[in-house]
């Protein structure tokens, strides 16, 4: 729990904090709940004492807008989920830029990033032959880049949900050849 200690002993910081850094990003001035609150209570936090497991997941755009953003049908969902968060969710530039792009802020994910809430974990180059052959096979979906990269980096950490809001299309997709891809998602209404 060494990682631990070190987010601990920085949000000590109070308004230096990174996560509450992000969270001013992404609401503004108004106080909301700390990103990840949970986990810096201290030493004899339920968390430390390893009564809640880890959250390791791979976060798409839907997650990331709906927590900056209030008024997202799923922004309450988002803010509960993020209280779980122990550890960096895995992304991709792409999903980054999505999130931008949508939120009309780069600082409000730079933010995200420098908070360690998300990190992105993923080498296009790396993996262009496995994302062409991704597009081609779901080309009837029409995928955007995030989503091919999001399947991919699912292949590389198969213990890792894709948390989302797409429903219609992770719920299609697959790693390998036949294997549903894990999930995190919003009730359905």
């Amino acid at each position: 729990m060494a990682g631990a200690n070190r987010t601990q002993d920085r949000c000590s910081q109070g308004a230096n904090c990174p996560r509450t850094i992000a969270a001013k990003a992404c609401f503004g001035k108004a106080p909301v709940p700390e990103v990840g609150r949970h986990h810096f209570r201290g030493p004899r936090s339920l968390r430390a004492q390893g009564l809640f497991p880890q959250m390791k997941a791979i976060a798409d755009t839907g997650l990331l807008v709906a927590f900056c953003n209030r008024r997202d049908a799923h922004h309450q969902w988002a803010l509960e989920l993020a209280e779980q968060v122990t550890e960096p969710l895995l992304t991709c530039d792409a999903v980054l830029a999505e999130t931008a792009f949508h939120l009309r802020s780069s600082a409000a994910v730079l933010a995200l990033v420098r908070a360690e809430f998300v990190r992105s974990a993923f080498e296009l180059s790396a993996n262009l032959p496995r994302l062409y052959e991704l597009a081609l096979r779901y080309a009837d979906r029409e995928p955007d880049l995030a989503d091919l990269c999001l399947i991919r980096l699912s292949e590389l950490h198969p213990g890792y949900p894709v948390i989302t809001t797409d429903l219609a299309d992770f719920r299609v997709y697959r790693k390998g050849r036949r294997e549903v891809i894990p999930l995190i998602h919003p009730p359905q209404r």
